[in-house]
Order: C-alpha cells, then structure tokens, then sequence
C-alpha cells in the first residue's frame, strides 16, 4: 500500500513565498472568527503541499494542481513526480515531512510565530555528527599527520565558507529555507551563515530518522570533495595561525582583532578588524562580518593575510 507524504520541492520558490504571505495575513489579522493559532503554520506548509493545494504559475500546463504530492512505497523509495527528488538525490537519503520542515524552518520565523519548530535542535545534532564523520575519515585517511594538521584540515572542510557552498551548488535549497520577514528581506536565504546552519541541520535530521550509518554516507556524499580539495592548501587551513606567523617572519607584532556586535538578538551579527597595534593608533589589515566572533576572526584574517602578503612579495621586489 502506498502513502503520500510531504517534502518541500525544489521547483515551488514562488508557490512557497506566496503560501507564507497568506498565512502570514491570516496570522496578523486573526479576528475572534478566526480560529488559526499561529503554532499550526508550519502544518499549514506541510498539509497544502500534501492534498495538492498549490498552484503553481509555472506549471508548463497551467494545471490546477500540479504534482506536488509524495508518493513513496513501502521500500521508502521515491517515484517519478516526486518533488523532492533532486534534493534527496543531493543528499542520498530520504527526510521525513516533520523533519525536514523542522530543518528548513529558521528561527526568525519561529520567533514570528510562537510554538513552531526551529532547525537548531537538529543542527546542533547534525554538527556533532559532521564533525565525528570528518574526523574519523582524515584519522584513516592520513596516518602520518599530526593532531594539529589533522585539527586544520577539520577546520577548513566544515566551515561556514565550505558547508555554505554545499548548500548553494549541491543542495540547491537557499529558496525553500522558512524565514521571518526581516531576515528574509535582507536575503537571509542566500547568507552563508543560514546556509551552513542548514546543512548541520539536514545531517541531523538524517541522523534521527536513519543512524549513523546512513549520517555517515550523506556526509561523505556531501563533503569528501572538500577533504580532498582542502589537502592542496597551505595558509588558508588557518588564515589566524598564517597571518600571526607572516606577521612575526616580516618583523612585525601579533596582530589584534577589535570585535563589535549589530542586528537582532535572534540573528547577531559579529565584526572583526584585523589590525597592527601601534603607538599611533590601530593599522587596519582587514575587516569582515561572521555569525559567531570566531568566524567573523577567521574572515577578517583572511583579508589581513593577504594584505601583508602582498606587502611581503611588494618588498621584496623593490630589495631586488
């Protein structure tokens, strides 16, 4: 017998944005007739897509309703007309309805609508998850390397930077990402920050609907290429440890990171300036914005590396 279920597809970006505009009228207009709690709107996402109650204006015949239902058999696999399929071929697993709107939705658009579900909860999973996976992979993968090597290449292949291009170039999911109306005006779908949040948040979930062994094979399906990419570079393992070292062979001091914070409580929005302290006052090298002050650092360190190194090569060609 088979079932149909929610998942979220990939080719209804307009049908979801204009879903959540309706629900959101209903929400911020609820009358003593209206009997919508704002605690059943990620239902409300799950239930239409279910009973084919999008149309969707892109739909090649103009349908009134279009193939947007999920039909899965008893074996959990997926069938032609399935929405959803990129995304799970993306990831090599299949998500239950619940579960993958629970890691689509951010937490500004719980903190709009009380009482809905967040992805943290599964993305603080997901990231222990990544990096158990990561680790063991290089442990075996590099018997010759130190802690500290082994520590940097880690680093490197779960960033913000490389996990946020997984979400864009693999997964492709920036546009289904559920966001509150500030965030999503200032295009919360595409800031690397979310995006990374997402993926941690979709290893999760795959975590807590299938184990570990099924965890394990998405994450190498999505970041094994990264591992092997990140072999091939030198500073940018850890643009802090590079800079303060490049800092100390050009005779220079320690670089220091001046931190301020700006944005929403729910959505911080830390900034680092990389500067040479000096009597004078602060020479700056670099500057960058981040989610959490530490990867706001690594970024500003990246800039500031590659100013001194430009220095460096600058000075020593006028030497010769």
């Amino acid at each position: 017998m088979c079932f149909c279920t929610l998942l979220l597809s990939l080719k209804l970006h307009e049908v979801v944005n204009q879903r959540l505009q309706r629900m959101r009228y209903n929400v911020e207009n609820m009358s003593g007739n209206n009997t919508k709690d704002q605690h059943d709107i990620q239902d409300d996402v799950k239930n239409d897509v279910q009973n084919h109650d999008y149309q969707n204006p892109n739909h090649p015949e103009n349908a009134r309703t279009s193939s947007i239902g999920v039909t899965r058999s008893k074996d959990g696999h997926t069938h032609d007309g399935d929405p959803t399929q990129e995304l799970l071929r993306a990831l090599g697993t299949t998500i239950s309805p619940d579960l993958l709107v629970e890691a689509l939705t951010h937490r500004s658009f719980s903190h709009e609508h009380p009482g809905t579900k967040n992805y943290e909860r599964l993305e603080f999973l997901g990231d222990a998850v990544l990096e158990l996976v990561s680790t063991e992979t290089l442990f075996s993968a590099h018997p010759d390397m130190t802690e500290g090597q082994l520590a940097k290449l880690r680093a490197k292949a779960v960033s913000e930077w490389a996990l946020s291009a997984v979400a864009r170039d693999k997964l492709h999911v920036g546009p289904y990402i559920l966001l509150g109306h500030g965030e999503m005006e200032h295009g919360g779908a595409q800031k690397d920050s979310i995006l990374c949040d997402i993926v941690e948040a979709l290893i999760g979930a795959t975590f807590v609907e299938h184990g570990i062994d099924e965890a394990r094979a998405v994450v190498h399906r999505l970041i094994d290429d990264t591992l092997a990419e990140v072999l091939t570079e030198g500073p940018a393992l850890d643009w802090k440890t590079s800079l303060t070292v490049l800092a100390h062979e050009m005779g220079l001091d320690e670089p220091q990171y001046r931190m301020s914070v700006s944005g929403p409580d729910y959505a911080p929005v830390f900034h680092a300036r990389a500067v040479l302290a000096h009597e004078s006052g602060d020479e700056l090298l670099g500057e960058a914005d981040g989610s959490s002050k530490r990867k706001a650092q690594l970024a500003a360190a990246d800039k500031a590396w590659h100013v001194l190194d430009r220095r460096r090569k600058s000075s020593g060609e006028s030497g010769n």
